[in-house]
This record gives structure tokens, sequence and C-alpha cells, in this order.
């Protein structure tokens, strides 16, 4: 699995997301590709930026208890998985907006580090290593970036 704590597989991440254009298609899956680059956002959104409500209690249990090994995990995604409420984009985005949003994301966790991520804690799956957050955002990154064929 690639790492996005190390620069050289961050650049790689970013040279196939480079080669999108606003208008290519999926390979599977019902997402637009500026919907999929939003959706990949939400992921990074959940870290940094205050605009995701934290789910209650039960919900968390829940997410723990189902979902987190999945996501946290190193087995690849399946191709159209369901996803949660909040990862569902609707609607028409700006394609180099939410582009340049994802790139300086990944940039950003680059340049945090590894050590910045240890024991983070995460809005539906409370705290987690430097290893279960590589694997969250690498694994989403190549599903969706394999996705439209890139």
């Amino acid at each position: 699995m690639q790492n996005v704590f190390k620069r050289e597989d961050c650049d790689e991440f970013i040279k196939r997301i480079n080669q999108l254009k606003n208008d290519s298609q999926p390979v599977w899956g019902k997402m637009s590709v500026d919907q999929m680059l939003a959706h990949c956002n939400v992921t990074y959104e959940m870290a940094y930026d205050n605009i995701h409500a934290k789910p209650n209690v039960f919900v968390r249990f829940l997410l723990k208890a189902l979902a987190k090994k999945a996501v946290v995990g190193d087995t690849p995604y399946a191709k159209n998985i369901k996803t949660a409420p909040q990862f569902i984009i609707k609607g028409d985005k700006n394609f180099d907006l939410e582009k340049n949003r994802l790139i300086n994301y990944i940039d950003k966790t680059q340049s945090l580090g590894e050590n910045e991520f240890e024991g983070k804690e995460s809005l539906s799956f409370g705290k987690l290593t430097s290893k279960e957050w590589n694997n969250m955002f690498a694994k989403h990154l190549d599903h969706h970036l394999t996705q439209f064929g890139v």
C-alpha cells in the first residue's frame, strides 16, 4: 500500500489526479469526476476542518464495530461499496476547485507527517494509529483514482 506520509507516494497520487479531466468517465460507479474529487475531499475535511458533525455515541459504536476494520485495514475496497451519507455528493461541483483542494490536502498530510497522526482522533472511529490513517487515506484515493482509470 502507498504511504501518504512519503513524498514520492504523494507525488504519484498527485500525478494520477493531474491525469483526470473534467470529462473523465468512471470505469464503474455513478459519480462524475467532479463529485468523486469532492467525495475524496470529505475524508480530509473530517481530519482537518470542523464542518462535519461527530456521530453520536451509538452510531460511533456501530461504525467501530461494523466498518472500522474495512476502512482502516489493509484490504482494498471492493467496487461499488456503499458509502456513508456525508460522503454522498449530489449535484455538480467545480472540477478545478475540488482537484486543487485534494492536492492541497495530500500535500498537507505529507508535510505534517506520520507523528501528527499517531493517536489522532477520527470523527467516526476514535483514536487511530498513523498506519490506520495512512490506510484510510491511501486506500480511498487509490480506489477512486482507479475508478476513473488513472
